[in-house]
């Protein structure tokens, strides 16, 4: 076994208590987030003990929620948000509980890279992450539109009017791998090969 029985159940345990509460908050689409589709698939990755799914999600997750705990950081010390997405955790009308459940963006990060350092990293992680967002945005473009889940609509929650809607939905499906999933695949390559890894 070469992860700790103790970290399965905890995050397993952690995920059957945040799933129920996180769809009465905000309902079944944003299970659609790459971040919450990014729990259930840990969860798994965890228990299988496996080297894709954790390069998968890392391609997918590492950058976001990188910057989403830099952004809470930034809140917390100066009262300011440096890149935004986080109000949503000093916002009194959510439920504490659920803006607790929401650190999970927090851990994700280094749990990540550890299980990497653990398992190896899978060169098909990004090409994996891409087609994940190729079959999942699209579905947040159509569904529930107006909730924007993954910024199909418009960057930051908000649908854009710049360019034609469908010209946008192809430009992120080309640039989004192009200038996220894919740089990351190489960082994470680095990273492997600096601690001897196999790839």
């Amino acid at each position: 076994m070469r992860l700790p029985l103790w970290l399965k159940v905890v995050w397993t345990a952690c995920v059957i208590v945040w799933t129920p509460l996180y769809w009465r908050q905000y309902g079944l689409q944003n299970f659609l987030f790459f971040c919450d589709l990014g729990n259930l698939f840990i969860a798994a990755g965890l228990w299988l003990e496996s080297a894709l799914i954790f390069s998968w999600q890392a391609c997918g997750l590492l950058l976001f929620q990188t910057l989403f705990t830099i952004d809470l950081a930034g809140a917390l010390v100066s009262s300011r948000h440096l890149i935004g997405g986080t109000e949503y955790m000093f916002d009194p009308h959510v439920p504490l509980p659920i803006r607790l459940l929401s650190l999970f963006h927090v851990v994700t990060p280094p749990l990540l890279l550890w299980a990497v350092s653990r398992l190896g990293y899978d060169r098909r992680g990004w090409k994996l992450q891409t087609l994940t967002a190729w079959i999942v945005v699209p579905i947040n473009y159509f569904w529930r539109p107006q909730y924007d889940v993954n910024w199909a609509r418009g960057p930051f929650f908000g649908e854009q009017h710049v360019v034609p809607g469908a010209a946008y939905l192809l430009a992120y499906l080309i640039i989004v791998p192009a200038a996220v999933y894919y740089p990351t695949h190489r960082f994470l390559l680095w990273f492997s090969r600096r601690r001897n890894l196999k790839v």
